[in-house]
Order: C-alpha cells, then sequence, then structure tokens
C-alpha cells in the first residue's frame, strides 16, 4: 500500500507541478524577450554580443577579407600590366614582321631586277650577235648576188654579142667583133646605138 500512495503522492506531485509552470506562464504575460521588465537586461546582452561581434569581424574576418582584396586587386594590377606589355610586345612584333616582310619585297624586287638588267646583257650580246651574223651573211649574200650579177652581165654579154654576130651574119653583114662588141656593150650599159 505503500507503493500505492508514493505513487498516488508522485502523480499529484507532477500536476501541481505543471500546474504551477502553466500558472507562471500565465502571470508574466507570455514571451520573456517582450517583457518589459527583461529589456535592460536584453538590452545589455545585445549591446555585449554586438561589440563582440565587432571586435572578432574587425581583428579576424575583415583582415582577412581585406588582405583578399588586396591580393585580388594586386592580381588585376600584374595582369594589366602584363596584359600592356604582351600588348606592345605584340605591336613590335607585328611592326617587326611588317618590316621582315618589306625587306623581303624589296630584296624580292632588287633580285628580280638584277636578273632583268643581266638577262637584258645577255640578250644585248646575243642581238649583236646576231646582228653581226646577220651582218656577215648579207654582206656575203650580197657579194654573191653581186657576183651573180657580174657573171650573168657577162653571159648576157656574150649571148647578146654572139646573138648579134649571128643575126648579122644571117642578114649577110660582115662586122667586125670589136665592133660588135662595142656596140652590144654600149647598148647594155644605156647607150645609144
Amino acid at each position: 500500500m505503500e507503493e500505492t500512495v508514493l505513487e498516488h503522492g508522485a502523480e499529484q506531485a507532477a500536476e501541481h507541478g505543471a500546474a504551477a509552470a502553466h500558472g507562471a506562464e500565465a502571470a508574466s504575460g507570455g514571451m520573456p524577450q517582450l517583457d518589459f521588465a527583461t529589456f535592460p537586461n536584453q538590452i545589455f546582452w545585445l549591446v555585449v554580443s554586438l561589440v563582440v561581434l565587432y571586435f572578432i569581424l574587425s581583428r579576424v574576418a575583415l583582415p582577412r577579407i581585406g588582405s583578399v582584396l588586396a591580393e585580388r586587386t594586386g592580381t588585376i594590377t600584374n595582369d594589366i600590366a602584363a596584359a600592356e606589355t604582351f600588348k606592345q610586345q605584340a605591336a613590335e612584333a607585328e611592326a617587326a614582321y611588317h618590316k621582315a616582310l618589306d625587306d623581303a619585297r624589296a630584296a624580292a624586287a632588287k633580285v628580280v631586277e638584277e636578273s632583268r638588267a643581266e638577262i637584258q646583257k645577255e640578250l644585248d650580246v646575243a642581238i649583236a650577235k646576231a646582228d653581226a651574223e646577220i651582218a656577215a651573211r648579207t654582206a656575203e649574200s650580197e657579194a654573191r648576188i653581186a657576183e651573180i650579177r657580174e657573171s650573168a652581165a657577162e653571159a648576157v654579154s656574150k649571148v647578146a654579142k654572139d646573138t648579134t654576130q649571128e643575126i648579122l651574119t644571117a642578114f649577110g653583114v660582115q662586122a667586125d667583133a670589136a665592133a660588135v662588141q662595142s656596140a652590144v656593150d654600149q647598148r647594155l650599159n644605156g647607150g645609144a646605138a
């Protein structure tokens, strides 16, 4: 029976404790944060928390953030300077390329001009040689033509003399060979008979 009394006493104590807790809540008026009686204490701890948070941020987090920002700024500045250097080097390389290209064009033009001059010299020599050969052949041909003319003139003269002699003989005229020769020569040279 003692056990039942103890159990019953424990139940009553638990009910009484729950009622007391419910009564305390009802008496305080709800949430303790909204109780005007605890405002000064809450304000004090708020200020302490903010000061501690400020010191933690200003001594630990903000220097780290500042160093990261400074490092990033330095990296960006270095990258911009490197980009400017590379840009300048690219401009210099482009200028060197254009200069080399112009030099190569000038050298090629010079080689072409030298080759043209050399070819022109060779052509002039070949033309002079051909002209000399043509002149020699022309002189030779003219000499041959003169020989042929001379031999033709002699042949014409002989034929004309023989023919005249035969014609005169056929007509029954006796003529001296020297007179016939003289008459034929005079006629061939354009003289009057």
